[in-house]
């Protein structure tokens, strides 16, 4: 009996956070393992489902970098990179749209509505949603790379009111029609900021934001980001995260999450217990 009072236990205390979040907005990193392998495909589904299910408002915006780079090579396209970021010909580009717009981007759907969810594939093309830019720098030409100039949010608020759970791949256009390659990070950010998000949530392949001794950093002020970076606590891969995070809190999403993807029900944890499993950054 003791096992029944510990599960509705449990139950009765997420009553107060689903009573929080009840038609907020959560803007959700897909990327990493989580979207390779499938027990974990299947249990971010289900959480996504679920959080739709009890009146939150779960949009998805996902990468894809390994499954580009594998049909590229595929094709015998040479992919070449700065700092992290793939040049784009025209001829990569096809191959960009191809697997984010259509391969990955149906694959999430599909698991999605197989867990009893109604998600609809977008990419920022459909309606506008993402406003590019081409992204600029001074010693090498990116090509078909992007910045995020403008959400026009307009669809995705419609989407969601209606049930339904936008899943959003990062490749936007500029007025003229060119198509973009964006960073999914940066998308999730413009995304949260345009819906007024409640939280942004990246899924990692890491715990979080860890100290200099190896421990797990629970919560960020974003006045303490720039130290951190100084002095080397965060580093590499996780300083765009964290000045991506403090950019959508200042434009008024009220918490950022890093949690890890690989951690079955993570995202569950993060938003429905009081200590989350996590990094949170957040405004003092």
């Amino acid at each position: 009996m003791r096992k029944v009072f510990d599960k509705g236990d449990c139950l009765i205390e997420v009553l107060p956070f689903i009573k929080k979040f009840y038609s907020k907005t959560m803007v959700i990193k897909y990327g990493g393992s989580a979207m390779i392998d499938e027990k974990l495909r299947e249990s971010f589904s289900k959480d996504v489902s679920l959080l739709k299910y009890v009146g939150i408002h779960p949009v998805v915006v996902h990468g894809g970098g390994p499954e580009i780079a594998h049909i590229l090579n595929k094709l015998h396209i040479k992919s070449e990179f700065y700092k992290g970021l793939r040049i784009t010909d025209e001829e990569t580009m096809e191959v960009v749209v191809m697997v984010l717009a259509g391969k990955v981007n149906k694959e999430i759907v599909l698991q999605i509505n197989k867990s009893g969810g109604r998600a609809v594939g977008i990419s920022g093309v459909d309606a506008h949603i993402i406003k590019a830019k081409k992204k600029l720098l001074e010693d090498v030409d990116l090509g078909l790379v992007g910045d995020v100039e403008e959400i026009n949010p307009e669809i995705l608020t419609h989407l969601s009111e209606d049930g339904y759970i936008p899943v959003v791949a990062p490749i936007g256009v500029d007025d003229s029609g060119r198509r973009f390659n964006i960073n999914a990070d940066s998308v999730a950010s413009a995304v949260a900021i345009g819906l007024k998000a409640e939280k942004l949530i990246y899924l990692t392949d890491t715990d979080g934001v860890y100290d200099k001794n190896g421990r797990l950093i629970s919560s960020i002020k974003i006045s303490d980001i720039d130290s951190l970076i100084n002095n080397g606590t965060i580093s590499g891969g996780m300083i765009p995260k964290l000045l991506s995070a403090r950019e959508a809190i200042e434009k008024g999403v009220k918490k950022v999450h890093i949690i890890n993807g690989k951690r079955f029900h993570s995202l569950l944890e993060e938003i429905f217990t009081l200590d989350g499993v996590g990094t949170q950054i957040y405004e003092e």
